[in-house]
């Protein structure tokens, strides 16, 4: 009887829960993006101010819009409605007609808004990326050319950009290796970054999931092997995050948004794989890193940034707690432990509550503040939209609560 009542009262949490992201989705999250479409230019406005006005003429990230381009794709998928459709098949005719270097192949950093190069470095965490739109895309759409456009960037990454022991990050036009200095922060100079290799992990994940090519599968599992010897730190149960060329840690810093993002990301790579031997190799990463995350990190229904040399940047980051709903609702469905549950109760709450912008001002929907204090008081002055800033992350989580229903419902 108290197992009954307790999957009971599990499904009602889930449920209304459920029914709270999809309305937020819905209702605010689509209209917004849809209201940034540029059809004179193509691709989507690249910046919104605090003040919620938009910058028609600002920088456009290449990492945004293919993000948006996913985040569209998925939609349609999940949703089935064909304005959606035609949403992501305006963000693949931008990537593939603005962002892509018809000279030396692969994707631009930034082009104008008028489709001029802006920042023409090459990234390995961009390429990723476009990987990951085209993938979802090709789901969506049927188009072929979004996939042979994965494709081509894959051959880019494992030819230009690999070596023996991973991935090397940032190359100039012509794929001459520069500074990484877009993905090095909190002031070292990284020559490999766990924030790369997650990414290309997910885009390869996306890749062999929509078309089940064994070669693909090959370099997810080589990925898995660098998580676990070089990336997790078991002693201290976290991942390191910034790395030199031998893949010793530089910084002493616990990023534990980025933990829980990727057990939860693993996860979802070793159902997609169906591999036995991975599952039980990396299973129990998966376990701990979440276990950490929620015992050290999980105050006040929220999430804690990252802590540097044992101090704990307390900010509420956007991202943050939306992948921290994602990796404790699959916690919960992998552990069956209540607890997991409640906690992404918990930060979904706090998310409705404090992170969602309630201001007046949206020309349609509305978005996340970039971050809050742990009462919940808004960073005045942070934008609402910048190259970095896109439904990837908060629009993901709504994907995955949904998602997830069906299983997690019966739990």
């Amino acid at each position: 009887m108290g197992n009954t009542m307790q999957d009971k009262k599990h499904s009602e949490i889930y449920t209304q829960m459920c029914s709270e992201v999809t309305q937020h989705l819905t209702e605010d999250i689509i209209p917004f993006w849809k209201s940034l479409r540029d059809d004179e230019n193509g691709g989507y406005t690249g910046f919104v101010g605090y003040d919620l006005k938009a910058d028609r003429k600002a920088v456009r990230g290449c990492i945004l819009n293919s993000r948006i381009t996913w985040f569209f794709a998925n939609a349609y998928t999940l949703l089935k409605d064909s304005s959606l459709l035609e949403e992501a098949a305006h963000g693949f005719a931008f990537l593939r007609d603005v962002c892509w270097d018809r000279t030396n192949g692969g994707v631009y950093w930034s082009v104008g808004h008028d489709g001029t190069p802006a920042e023409t470095l090459k990234h390995t965490y961009n390429q990723a990326f476009s990987i990951y739109a085209l993938s979802s895309y090709y789901e969506a759409s049927g188009d072929r050319e979004a996939l042979d456009l994965a494709y081509r960037l894959c051959d880019i990454i494992e030819g230009r950009m690999r070596d023996g022991s991973g991935y090397r990050e940032a190359f100039d036009e012509a794929f001459n290796e520069i500074g990484n200095d877009k993905l090095s922060e909190n002031g070292v100079m990284a020559s490999r970054t766990m924030n790369t290799l997650l990414h290309v992990f997910e885009a390869y994940i996306e890749l062999y999931r929509v078309d089940r090519d064994e070669k693909v599968a090959e370099k997810i599992k080589w990925m898995m092997d660098i998580i676990a010897t070089k990336v997790y730190n078991p002693k201290l149960h976290r991942q390191e995050v910034f790395f030199d060329d031998r893949w010793q840690p530089i910084i002493d810093l616990h990023s534990y948004g980025h933990d829980i993002e990727t057990a939860w990301l693993v996860d979802r790579g070793l159902e997609v794989l169906g591999d036995d031997a991975c599952v039980r190799r990396m299973s129990p990463i998966t376990r701990d890193l979440t276990q950490q995350v929620y015992k050290t990190a999980f105050r006040d229904a929220s999430l804690a940034n990252e802590c540097e040399n044992g101090v704990v940047d307390d900010r509420r980051i956007w991202w943050v707690q939306a992948e921290t709903v994602v990796g404790f609702l699959n916690a919960y469905e992998k552990t069956g432990r209540g607890e997991y549950l409640g906690a992404a109760r918990d930060v979904w709450g706090f998310i409705r509550d404090h992170l969602i912008d309630r201001r007046d001002g949206y020309a349609a929907g509305r978005e996340w503040y970039w971050w809050v204090g742990a009462d919940g008081t808004p960073a005045a002055g942070q934008p609402i939209v910048e190259p970095w800033k896109c439904p990837y992350h908060n629009g993901r989580m709504c994907f995955e609560v949904i998602r997830r229903q069906e299983i997690l419902s019966r739990k």
